[in-house]
């Protein structure tokens, strides 16, 4: 009753031959069979009782197979494949050597010359030195005997598989050192340590024991950013076997967890693609993506713990009352390991909010963000510190994305939220955009971009915010209407900000649409095919401070109907538009018309210089140059000086 894995023997073997010997059975049996034919033959084994008990099995390889009868590739396949099984595998290597032996033909004639000289070498070796030490006989003539060499081959068995599976241990066996030294097993090609780990023992419909390692530096494939062409870092094994090392048991944000996975319900003899689809793989996986999340929430508890000195053992001394006293170690604060980490693999947890329904909830509470109230690169803030240190009346978590955090810091949109001390998240990261799609909310708290609209501060009496905003609409009415003319579809609509602190005016976006950050990046995807790019640009609106004196200024230029419109100076059309342009370079958009900018800032620098025409002026006539005479030579005070180590240029020699 074999197995399919033994029937794979004839892929390299034309013929396998199984020698077989029972502990009760006299006879040693034989079972051939040709090229996996339907028939095979037993029969009593010619050797006799070679074995004494046991089973041999030999391949009789096809010509196009002797590779595998190479030690080398044996070698490397029993380690890659059968490293951890019970068994242990021993691989049988050659060696050949030249040792000396003596001559044959001098060998009589030596041995009675031995036997006279053994008397008085036995009498010599009893005598000692006049200092009272032993000195050594050296027969000079034995020396100088002629030696041969000849090639001798010896035999030895190589133990393959020496590394234990360290998983199938009580992990309160195991100690740090042994965990990190398989980790340089399980990741061939690790430098340094593991940042963590996890070892568990999976009970339920399905069983299965599991050893997870999170790295400490990103791998190499990795950096370049596309996670779709790295292959995962677990291995599936079945009953320590090796079944696959790159199998899909993680989902792509945590496909540089390394590690190893061994199930018994697996079966042995199915193909990968079977092996994909199983509910038993199904329910692994599941298990191994909860286990792995907990394994990264604990690593950031407990880093916290430890860099806030939380549970750490502190040196006490008893002062001369006899109290004990804490002693001051210092103020230093100890790294954070969780942050180092994620400071490298921020992306894929991020990943995760994005792609995983299930564990959206635990991998946002892993996220961390530099924001107006943190000082210096080192400081992070969590979602969970944030809403602690949220101010009463606020019930919203306010994100600001961009390019980098000092453009944000210095941005227009900050003003409100630095005059009440509101704290506002920085997200310079493009993946945070799309997250925030995934994530509209964390811990019953709304996620709110300060660079769109609808930002409401709910410290302010509403009612008399109603009454004020309806006051502005109605006194800016003309200004908004005439500004909405002026720049045309550029914009959805002009309306009275509420948030504006020192800028005349901003351009937001849309609540629900891609803010300027989103549309840049967008943009800036290098699969983009162009086409209709509605898709892509953000839904702007105009928001201009009621309380500026650009805005009022202009609203006493613009014109109060139509008929007005004529008599509307250019310099205030210009002003209408440079205004726009600020807005946008403002709110984080490029400026639409580059051409007409131009000009305009052109008219501008123009009526501040006070340039008539802007006409080039004509080209210069410039008068020819003369010939410049060579000088006289000088050599007067040269006296004892050696010319040869002078160049002396164009002078003639006879001048010279």
């Amino acid at each position: 009753m074999f197995g399919v894995g033994f029937y794979s023997t004839f892929l390299v073997a034309d013929r396998v031959t199984v020698a077989s010997k029972h502990p009760d059975d006299p006879v040693q049996h034989v079972w051939e069979s040709l090229n996996g034919e339907s028939s095979f033959y037993v029969s009593p084994d010619p050797r006799g009782n070679s074995l004494g008990r046991g089973t041999e099995i030999t391949l009789h390889l096809k010509e196009d197979a002797g590779e595998y009868a190479n030690p080398t590739r044996l070698r490397a396949l029993a380690k890659h494949y059968s490293e951890f099984v019970t068994h242990p595998l021993h691989l049988r290597t050659t060696e050949k050597n030249m040792v000396d032996v003596e001559d044959e033909g001098v060998e009589a004639a030596d041995a009675d010359a031995d036997a006279d000289s053994e008397t008085d070498a036995d009498a010599d070796l009893d005598n000692e030195s006049e200092d009272g030490g032993d000195f050594e006989i050296v027969d000079e003539e034995e020396e100088a005997k002629p030696k041969k060499q000849k090639e001798v081959i010896t035999f030895s068995w190589e133990h393959l598989n020496t590394d234990p599976a360290i998983w199938t241990r009580s992990k309160e066996d195991i100690g740090s050192d042994e965990y990190q030294a398989f980790w340089k097993v399980v990741n061939k090609e690790a430098q340094g340590d593991a940042a963590t780990w996890s070892h568990f023992d999976a009970e339920g419909s399905i069983n299965f024991k599991a050893l997870v390692y999170l790295p400490d530096d990103v791998p190499p494939e990795m950096q370049s950013g596309n996670l779709d062409e790295y292959n995962g870092g677990l291995s599936l094994y079945v009953r320590k076997v090796l079944i696959s090392d790159s199998f899909d048991l993680m989902p792509r944000y945590l496909s540089f967890v390394k590690g190893v996975v061994d199930s018994d319900d697996l079966p042995l003899n199915v193909n990968r693609e079977t092996l994909q689809e199983s509910k038993i793989i199904k329910i692994i996986r599941k298990k191994l993506i909860r286990k792995t999340v907990e394994m990264i929430r604990k690593l950031a508890t407990d880093s916290e713990k430890e860099a806030d000195g939380i549970g750490n053992d502190k040196e006490v001394e008893i002062d001369s009352d006899g109290n004990a006293v804490e002693v001051d170690e210092g103020t230093d604060e100890k790294p954070n390991k969780y942050l180092e980490w994620y400071k490298k693999f921020a992306p894929s947890i991020k990943m995760g909010v994005l792609e995983d329904d299930a564990n959206r909830g635990k991998l946002a509470g892993l996220l961390r963000y530099h924001s107006s109230k943190t000082e210096n690169e080192n400081d992070y803030v969590s979602l969970k510190q944030y809403i602690g240190r949220m101010k009463d009346w606020q019930d919203e978590i306010y994100f600001f994305s961009g390019i980098s955090e000092t453009e944000m810091e210095h941005s227009q949109f900050m003003d409100k939220f630095q005059e009440k001390d509101v704290e506002v998240l920085y997200f310079t990261d493009p993946i945070d955009e799309y997250m925030m799609n995934a994530l509209p909310e964390y811990d019953g708290k709304k996620f709110v971009s300060i660079s769109k609209e609808g930002v409401k501060f709910k410290d302010e009496d509403e009612d008399l915010v109603k009454r004020r905003e309806k006051a502005y609409e109605k006194q800016f009415k003309p200004l908004t209407k005439w500004l909405k003319k002026q720049v045309g579809q550029d914009v959805m609509r002009i309306s009275i900000s509420k948030r504006l602190g020192r800028a005349p005016a901003i351009v937001s976006s849309m609540e629900w649409g891609p803010s300027a950050n989103m549309e840049r990046i967008m943009r800036a995807q290098a699969t983009n095919h162009g086409g209709n790019d509605f898709g892509m640009r953000a839904m702007k609106i105009m928001e201009i401070n009621p309380r500026h004196p650009f805005i009022h200024k202009l609203l006493e230029l613009c014109p109060r109907d139509d008929d007005d419109e004529g008599s509307i100076p250019d310099e205030a059309k210009d002003a209408v538009m440079m205004l726009y342009d600020m807005a946008l370079l403002g709110g984080g958009f490029p400026i639409s018309d580059g051409k007409a900018y131009t000009e305009r800032m052109t008219r501008i620098m123009q009526a501040q210089l006070g340039v008539d025409s802007t006409a080039l002026v004509a080209e210069i006539d410039p008068p020819e140059e003369e010939e410049d005479e060579a000088p006289e030579p000088d050599f007067e005070g040269m006296d004892g000086i050696n010319l040869d180590d002078f160049d002396l240029g164009e002078f003639e020699e006879e001048d010279i």
